[in-house]
């Protein structure tokens, strides 16, 4: 092949890349759009009930012994007549968990409250399947589910029930706050990524009729419509948003409450990240490939057909970030370069470049600003330092969640693996360094391994852009820094729980 068509074919690959990652910034745009003109449209309930209904609440865990003190605490702090709830621990736990919650069951039975601890020695379906066997022996109308994470404020269901008077209603869902958003760099980037979630998307797709969907917890549900939709499968590890989508084909409503809160906690370890990450980007992936021709095939609106598509397919892009990377590499060092009438000096060509750049960069800052004046308007601006670290770290996933899509387009099975909790790190690091020796580390090393290769790859192309005056490799500083943050991140974790379990060795 000549250079002429070599250098053709890589530009033309380049820009198609680029175009595509634009088309989900500009969706990003949307969002803010959309959000401004329905901002006022907050949901009422259609009235309130004569005689309040049973509520179960339902609590799955697994080897979550750090947590479910304070979680009971919580719960059991709900005002919500005693004879009109349940309480089900659903523990799947290979530890002491389970006699903690026994003692737990125990204490509360004490004071009146009806509660019961369901343990599965066989972990099949793992969440979808402990909830499946929950909901057929609850007593409840309605399901209140929530991590062994969250701390539900005493009003949850005094806020959410009287949705439910509307008979189509299938699912009222609170948005999360972080009790631990200040704990360290990672917490306070992950943070924003999630109000841009909470905040913006799902309360645009709820307020202008697209689908949104049940975030696996601080929801409720009714009872009847989890039944009507198909009940919980655990044919994906994202069995909340597969039920989801079921459950609105069905013509079943679903409520967003953006201005109510349930906190909750962040990982605070780049393992327990990249584990969140891997499960929600590898779950949405196999809802994609599960549900998204009968979500064309079904009588829902256009508009939320669009949404459903965009946030199904959303995460391909970690793909084209990946491929992107190597594309860039040889433009930024001018190995390749655009000729002619489409010369970089063109103005054809600086329209286009200025273009994309705001559609693929400038729109997301856009969004994850707006996202904090909504969450934290006294205090929106302190974003702005963390823009560049929030894009390198969105970058710097790029290996760990092409990994998941990979996982999920060729059908690989992975385990549920749940994110490590401490309980809010409210005692202090040293507290919260002792808990996490309850956590193994990572088993392998080939993510970091690999993102350390792509940030030496990119430190070595900045080097030689320096050294060249190819100023336009700025820009790949964003690479750099992801790949090594989330690299460095967990071999520090590695080696700590290498460190920990020889301490273990010789203290025994």
């Amino acid at each position: 092949m000549s250079y002429y068509w070599f250098n053709f074919v890589w530009l033309i690959a380049y820009f198609l890349v680029l175009v595509g990652l634009s088309g989900y910034g500009l969706h990003r745009l949307l969002m803010v759009v959309l959000y401004l003109k329905h901002r006022k449209d907050v949901p009422k309930p259609a009235g309130q009930w004569d005689e309040l209904p049973v509520v179960t609440i339902q609590l799955p865990m697994f080897n979550e012994k750090f947590v479910v003190e304070g979680l009971l605490e919580k719960v059991t702090a709900i005002d919500y007549p005693k004879d009109k709830l349940e309480i089900q621990i659903l523990d799947d736990s290979t530890d002491d968990t389970y006699d903690l919650c026994l003692q737990q069951v125990e204490h509360y039975r004490r004071q009146g409250f009806d509660i019961v601890c369901l343990h599965r020695t066989d972990r099949t379906g793992f969440k979808a399947g402990a909830l499946e066997a929950a909901d057929a022996v609850a007593k409840g109308e309605f399901l209140l589910i929530l991590d062994a994470d969250f701390r539900p404020e005493p009003d949850i269901l005094r806020v959410t029930i009287p949705y439910f008077t509307d008979p189509k209603v299938a699912l009222v869902q609170t948005r999360w706050s972080h009790i631990n958003r200040n704990h360290n760099l990672l917490t306070r980037l992950q943070s924003i990524f999630l109000d841009g979630h909470f905040a913006l998307e799902q309360t645009v797709r709820n307020r202008s009729g697209r689908f949104f969907t049940f975030n696996g917890t601080a929801g409720v549900w009714r009872k009847c419509a989890i039944t009507d939709a198909g009940g919980w499968e655990h044919d994906t590890i994202t069995e909340d948003m597969d039920l989801s989508y079921r459950a609105q084909m069905k013509g079943w409503r679903f409520v967003y409450l953006n201005d109510y809160v349930t906190p909750a906690e962040l990982p605070e370890d780049m393992d327990g990240f990249k584990a969140q990450q891997h499960r929600w980007t590898k779950g949405c992936i196999q809802v994609c490939q599960k549900m998204l021709f009968d979500i064309w095939r079904s009588q829902a609106p256009l508009k939320a057909k669009m949404e459903a598509t965009t946030h199904l397919t959303c995460n391909y892009s970690y793909l084209a970030l990946i491929l992107l990377c190597f594309l860039v590499m040889p433009i930024c060092l001018g190995l390749v370069t655009p000729t002619g009438t489409w010369a970089w000096e063109t103005p054809r060509m600086m329209m286009l470049t200025a273009i994309l750049f705001f559609s693929a960069t400038v729109t997301v800052c856009m969004f994850y600003v707006t996202a904090e004046a909504v969450v934290r308007p006294k205090r929106w601006w302190m974003v702005f330092p963390l823009i560049i670290p929030l894009l390198a770290l969105g970058v710097g996933m790029g290996v760990n969640n092409a990994k998941a899509v990979l996982e999920a387009v060729f059908g690989q099975q992975s385990e549920f693996v749940r994110t490590p909790k401490f309980g809010g790190s409210k005692e202090g690091s040293l507290a919260v360094e002792k808990r996490a020796k309850g956590y193994k580390a990572i088993k392998s090393v080939l993510v970091p391994v690999l993102e350390l290769m792509f940030g030496l790859f990119f430190a070595g192309v900045e080097i030689v852009n320096v050294c060249v005056g190819h100023w336009l490799g700025f820009f790949l500083m964003l690479p750099f820094l992801g790949f090594f943050y989330t690299s460095l991140c967990s071999f520090k974790r590695l080696f700590d729980g290498l460190r920990q379990s020889r301490e273990a060795d010789q203290s025994a």
